[in-house]
């Protein structure tokens, strides 16, 4: 086998300070060291790369690649704050989520009371006879006043103590059920037309004008504007039974 001379080390790739040289007892053996290399060289072939010079390593490479330089990374990170683009979407920060914008529905707390007008006290019932000493004017004229307040009619009772039909009445008046109606749509006034009162006959004169004899008990319905509605001188008393009364209070009740 021919040795080939070694070739000679290019020393401008290199960019650290040369060794310093080796004392001579260490120098032979790398003489040898580079002789025995050179021959191999020139049994395998010319190497790829010229001796001396390291084959760069895959490995650096691939993390050089993926690394970037100190100067990259600051133009990047420059690039990236002065970038409208890198901070978040004005679209996606200014315009709120449409269930964070909606009004919350009021909770519903509970449903409103139904209104009812409450039932008027009954009227005050007169208990049975006629009061002779009464004043009948003053209580008719509080009984219309009452009637305009309240929406109710006034009954007039004109009769006397010794009418047995005028008795008959009296009890009727005073059964739960008639007593019902007439407190509910009446104020009831008894005036005494039995004795010797004109003033009470001037009354009944008012209110049931067409004359001639009045039989008793004279039932005379008046509204609350101080209209006469009915007049039993001159339409006829109902029967003076429970039905009778009940019958005619109902039908002209205001």
């Amino acid at each position: 086998m021919t040795s080939r001379p070694l070739r000679p080390v290019r020393t401008d790739r290199r960019t650290t300070a040369p060794r310093a040289a080796a004392p001579l007892g260490t120098r032979l053996p790398l003489v040898a060291a580079a002789v025995v290399a050179a021959g191999l060289t020139a049994a395998c072939g010319p190497a790829s790369q010229p001796a001396g010079s390291a084959a760069p390593s895959t490995a650096g490479q691939s993390v050089e690649a993926a690394l970037p330089s100190a100067s990259e990374s600051a133009s990047a990170s420059a690039s990236a704050e002065a970038s409208p683009s890198a901070s978040a979407s004005p679209s996606a920060s200014a315009t709120p989520s449409r269930a964070a914008s909606a009004p919350a529905s009021p909770a519903r707390t509970s449903a409103k009371p139904t209104r009812t007008s409450a039932a008027p006290e009954p009227a005050r019932i007169p208990g049975p006879g006629y009061d002779s000493s009464a004043d009948a004017q003053k209580q008719i004229e509080a009984a219309l006043r009452a009637a305009k307040a309240d929406g109710r009619a006034v009954l007039l009772d004109f009769g006397a103590n010794w009418c047995g039909n005028c008795k008959a009445a009296d009890k009727v008046f005073a059964q739960p059920q008639t007593a019902g109606i007439l407190g509910a749509s009446y104020h009831l006034v008894k005036i005494d037309i039995g004795g010797n009162s004109s003033a009470n006959s001037a009354l009944l004169r008012k209110y049931s004008p067409s004359g001639g004899t009045y039989t008793m008990p004279v039932l005379v319905v008046v509204s609350s504007s101080g209209t006469v509605r009915t007049d039993t001188h001159v339409t006829g008393n109902p029967s003076l039974t429970a039905d009778g009364i009940n019958s005619f209070l109902r039908k002209w009740a205001s």
